[in-house]
């Protein structure tokens, strides 16, 4: 589920390439949110070019810790909806989810950050209002979530919780809880919200079990 904002892009807008930041933990979901400081000459470029453009970037996590890193298949496209250019230099952003995509190649630059082809269609229901897991998988994870934040010490708003829409809490939540890269990644790269939330009650009982174990 995307934002209404009207500065987004609808689907047929998506454009044709895409700069891409490699970051490993800096995940943003469709509708979700993350906050970015921006400080490496190339990074810094690339957001002046988005910025020309269509405000668009796309995060990805990187698979290595190579120069170039190999990336991820999946990523997400998110627009600059916060720009700040501080005194010494950096650029403090913040960074909303569009919609995820195939890396189809990657394509040369001339500005020092990567560029590629997405490929969009295997994700055009990330801008469905309709998405949801059923009652049963919704309860299966909202207790795993309690347990979770309980064990963890995490205080929340449960009354804001329980009036978020369903994808933008938990969209929202893979970018925001202390969980594995590659618990990121197979969040990402879960097809449907329904099968995001059956992935994430597994990941969030599986990190409990494990805490268990080792006491």
């Amino acid at each position: 589920m995307t934002s209404k904002s009207p500065f987004m892009q609808s689907y047929q807008q998506l454009p044709t390439t895409l700069p891409v930041f490699p970051l490993s933990g800096a995940v943003v979901m469709p509708g979700g949110t993350l906050p970015l400081n921006i400080f490496e000459a190339r990074y810094l470029d690339m957001i002046s070019d988005a910025m020309k453009s269509n405000h668009l970037i796309g995060m990805i996590q990187p698979k290595d810790e190579l120069i170039p890193a190999t990336l991820h298949a999946v990523g997400c496209a998110a627009r600059v909806i916060q720009y700040t250019e501080t005194k010494d230099g950096r650029l403090e952003i913040v960074l909303e989810g569009l919609c995820r995509f195939n890396i189809d190649e990657e394509l040369s630059s001339m500005r020092g950050y990567r560029l590629i082809k997405p490929r969009w269609r295997d994700f055009q229901h990330d801008f469905s209002d309709r998405q949801t897991a059923d009652a049963q998988h919704s309860l299966l994870f909202t207790n795993a979530l309690r347990s979770y934040l309980k064990k963890h010490n995490i205080e929340v708003d449960w009354a804001a919780i329980e009036h978020l829409p369903q994808a933008s809490l938990v969209n929202n939540l893979v970018a925001q809880l202390p969980i594995s890269n590659d618990d990121k990644q197979l969040l990402i790269e879960a097809k449907t919200l329904a099968d995001r939330v059956t992935c994430f009650t597994a990941i969030l009982s599986a990190t409990e079990n494990a805490q268990e174990t080792r006491h």
